[in-house]
């Protein structure tokens, strides 16, 4: 009975050690010919703001506005400064 209780029990210690050696063993990468071509990186354009833009904008954050509370009044605002500079443009 011995014989076989420390059979299992040198098979279980030699099982972990096994296991543990093929586990951390990894496949290699394969490298083949690197035909794939990375496009460019695209540059994004910033458009200049205009000063209706920037004063709708000023004039939100000394109100302190945040969410849609600010894209409320900037929309509002930009419509109020279109129409000022077409009725100065129509003078």
């Amino acid at each position: 009975m011995t014989k076989i209780s420390s059979l299992i029990t040198a098979t279980a210690v030699a099982s972990l050690f096994l296991v543990g050696a093929a586990s951390a063993q990894t496949a290699a990468p394969a490298e083949g010919p690197k035909t794939e071509a990375k496009a460019p990186a695209k540059k994004e354009v910033v458009k200049p703001k205009k000063p209706g833009s920037l004063e709708c904008m000023k004039l939100a954050d000394e109100k302190r506005l945040r969410g849609k509370e600010r894209k409320k009044f900037r929309i509002g605002c930009l419509k109020e400064f279109a129409d000022k500079e077409n009725a100065a443009g129509a003078k």
